[in-house]
């Protein structure tokens, strides 16, 4: 008898490997993907100015509840993998469904994020990045349910890619398919409409690239902010598979 569906949120802050991450979980024989849901409503309710704004909220859902709505739907069997963007969090968001959801929270030492995200939106300020609402996300759901989330380093993933998908497959009681280590080059329908502006480098890829050993170059400027987010780094980075 098959086993009953289940929906798994991952959160990342951006400039990770979330899309390539979204690309493995896809290429499983049993799941379905969602892009940034929560984007659509992020861009209209706050007014911040990003790369295709417009087409984003055109294309995007701008009601939070309807969202929630969407997520919380199991499907009859396998996963609904979700990726989620901790920036797209607001105050306003509801709460208790959380609780229906399996979470993984996917993080990256500031220093290359800051580095990365500059080069696509040089005026970033540690809002941006989304620390800060990972580690109160982090927080909240381990208080709802009782117990610590999984937490992926990317760095320490794209040291053993195979290595760490078996064990967080393990983690979440599900079986490891080879298929999460590669997939073809190109866009997906599947990806937000966004994906023209930021997914140029995993469109290419076929698989996840090694980590990079260059020591990531900041002003003083970018400097203070990869610090001020670093604790944030720092206290969920002890929970890392």
């Amino acid at each position: 008898m098959s086993q009953p569906g289940r929906c798994l949120a991952m959160w990342s802050g951006p400039r990770n490997i979330s899309t390539a991450m979204l690309r493995a979980w896809e290429n499983r024989s049993d799941t379905v993907v969602v892009d940034e849901p929560f984007y659509a409503h992020f861009l209209h309710n706050t007014g911040i100015d990003h790369p295709m704004r417009d087409e984003v909220i055109a294309c995007g859902e701008t009601d939070w509840r309807v969202v929630i709505d969407s997520l919380v739907k199991k499907p009859k069997h396998g996963l609904f993998y979700q990726k989620h963007i901790t920036t797209h969090w607001l105050e306003h968001y509801s709460v208790d469904w959380l609780d229906a959801l399996e979470h993984v929270f996917l993080i990256r030492e500031p220093a290359p994020v800051v580095a990365s995200y500059s080069v696509k939106r040089s005026e970033l300020t540690a809002a941006d990045l989304g620390y800060t609402q990972q580690a109160a996300l982090f927080d909240l759901i381990s208080s709802r349910s009782g117990a610590q989330p999984t937490v992926i380093d990317s760095r320490r993933f794209l040291e053993n890619p195979e290595a760490q998908l078996k064990q967080l497959c393990s983690h979440l009681q599900l079986a490891f398919e080879p298929a999460m280590l590669s997939w073809p080059t190109g866009a997906r329908s599947s990806d937000g409409i966004w994906g023209q502006h930021w997914y140029d480098s995993v469109n290419r890829s076929s698989g996840f690239a090694p980590p990079r050993r260059s020591v990531s170059e900041l002003n003083d400027r970018q400097q203070r902010i990869a610090d001020s987010c670093q604790p944030y780094y720092d206290a969920l980075r002890k929970f890392a598979i």
